[in-house]
């Protein structure tokens, strides 16, 4: 059952093609299947009338779709028209109105290439749709609301939660609509949050407010469509778990075919290096809605609050916004076909890039002429300090390497893995066991979901072994007392001998662990009933097995 916010957002916007022709109704303006429609077309249709010449594409029995034809009938070239000069002479030139000739305001007349502009129309709508009343459509936003809903997330700096949004919407839906529509609106600043990298520092982000992650999530709906079919075959997204996965194997294929030396290129802090005036460049080659541009410059422009302090924005895209992954992705896919012009075989994942060469000189050439195509064209640094070429099983692209043809997680992302494991299942976690093999699960699943593809199962019999160990130990921990432990063993089926041997030693718990007393007690079956996650069920689950 839905809430009255979200009945008021699935339902509170109006259409906008009736209101468009009651308007025109009212204003004495004809919309005509061919020819000029609007208001300024009519005034210049009532003019021609009014001065005895006839309009319209097909008024002319003699004259092609085009109006390509003479008062007389003489066929003529597409888009002009014969007109006689001074001493006698032929000439060509447009098919004006002081010649005499039929006036059509139809593409395929005031075109000089005829028909093309016809088919660029078909081909390209986003150049002269009103996007902006796409991106306010009621589905549209229904559909917005409901992804940023999924993705729940923090409060921006208004401190409204996702459960508050809904009311709040129903109430400001339409005056934030009309604001839109008028050009008025101004977002709010977002929040500065830094999380730790893996590998040391932090990572910037910025939260906008519920209100801004909606507009921009309809905005990327719309513009998405429009940009990513002519987007590279080798540029994959910002969807960690099935993009990356894509772009792995494109870059495994890419080095079986004699390319095993990689130039890897690190792009310095992209996010906060954007110059806005180049992507917004590129932004306006497909989106001509001045609007809607104006809109997302505005959230380029909108601040970052800092502490108490709000900051000016002059350069970067906040990362953690809907909009920012689409962007980045505009922005980046001009190095995209500039490679593929150059005949480079790469991968490209977000800022993450891949480029696979037959030599290590090669690999030194491509990475400085790459690299200065970021810092002169796109306007972005280059970590010069990170970006390295090396051979490809030596390289570590998006936490995975190479191993002739296989890929295996890097050695870091499997110690990484081992120590959260660790501290998951450490002795002085004062959780519940149920708590706490619910958070174990959910990390499991997490990563194994991604560095599952992982064609290595040798470690996996071994992680699994390791993992049950840790278990047993924190359930002989919280059986404190020689009697519960004995009684507990007991309860379990095993022998009384070993359970009083087991609960009366005096050895670690992690010694212990391994006993006969625990194992023959808290068996493999035991464990997983009480919802232990098997590591190599993941696995195989991974790679079709399961």
């Amino acid at each position: 059952m839905l809430l009255s916010g979200e009945i008021c957002l699935a339902s509170g916007l109006c259409v906008y093609g009736s209101r468009t022709e009651a308007q025109s109704e009212r204003a004495g303006i004809a919309i005509e299947p061919y020819g000029c429609s609007g208001r300024q077309g009519s005034r210049t249709e009532g003019r021609r009338e009014s001065a005895g010449i006839t309009t319209g594409p097909y008024r002319d029995s003699g004259s092609a779709p085009g109006g390509n034809a003479r008062r007389d009938g003489t066929e003529v070239s597409r888009g002009h028209s014969s007109r006689a000069t001074a001493d006698g002479e032929r000439g060509e030139g447009p098919n004006m109105r002081s010649q005499g000739g039929a006036v059509d305001c139809s593409y395929a007349l005031l075109n000089p290439l005829g028909g093309d502009a016809l088919r660029r129309d078909a081909t390209q709508p986003a150049l002269h749709d009103d996007l902006m009343e796409r991106v306010l459509a009621s589905e549209n936003m229904r559909r917005a609301w409901t992804r940023v809903k999924a993705n729940r997330g923090a409060p921006g700096i208004d401190g409204m939660r996702i459960e508050d949004f809904p009311e709040f919407a129903c109430s400001s839906l339409p005056a934030i609509r009309q604001a839109l529509r008028d050009g008025t609106y101004r977002p709010q600043p977002v929040r500065r949050v830094s999380i730790p990298k893996p590998n040391g520092g932090e990572r910037l982000l910025g939260i906008p407010t519920v209100t801004d992650r909606v507009i921009q999530q309809a905005i990327a709906q719309v513009l998405g469509p429009i940009f990513d079919p002519e987007f590279s075959d080798a540029s994959f997204g910002f969807t960690r778990t099935i993009y990356g996965a894509r772009a792995l194997r494109r870059a495994a294929t890419a080095q079986n075919r004699a390319r095993r030396i990689a130039v890897d290129l690190d792009l310095a802090k992209f996010f906060d290096r954007v110059q806005h005036d180049v992507l917004m460049a590129r932004v306006g080659r497909k989106v001509r809605d001045k609007r809607l541009l104006a809109l997302i410059g505005a959230y380029l422009r909108a601040g970052v609050l800092v502490g108490e302090t709000i900051e000016a924005t002059e350069i970067g895209t906040p990362q953690g916004g809907p909009l920012s992954p689409l962007l980045a992705n505009i922005l980046l896919d001009d190095l995209d076909k500039e490679l593929e012009r150059r005949g480079h075989r790469f991968v490209r994942y977000a800022d993450d890039l891949l480029i696979l060469v037959r030599s290590h000189r090669a690999g030194e050439r491509v990475m400085a002429s790459v690299s200065r195509y970021l810092t002169g064209t796109l306007k972005l640094v280059v970590n010069e300090q990170k970006s390295r070429v090396v051979k490809t099983d030596d390289g570590v692209f998006l936490g995975f390497t190479f191993r002739g043809k296989k890929l295996r997680w890097s050695e870091r992302a499997y110690q990484d893995f081992r120590h959260r494991l660790r501290k998951l299942t450490g002795r002085s976690w004062g959780v519940s066991m149920a708590y706490r093999l619910k958070k174990l699960a959910e990390y499991v699943r997490g990563w194994m979901g991604y560095f599952g593809i992982s064609d290595g199962y040798r470690p996996i019999p071994e992680l699994d072994h390791w993992l049950r160990r840790r278990i047993r130990m924190c359930y002989w921990k919280q059986w404190r007392g020689v009697r519960n432990r004995i009684r507990q063993l007991r309860a379990l089926g095993a022998r009384i001998r070993t359970a009083i041997w087991t609960g009366m030693s005096s050895k670690s718990d992690w010694h212990l662990s391994r006993s006969l007393g625990t194992q023959t007690g808290m068996t493999n079956d035991w464990l997983k009933g009480q919802g232990l996650i098997s590591i190599r069920d993941q696995w195989m689950k991974a790679h079709g097995y399961a």
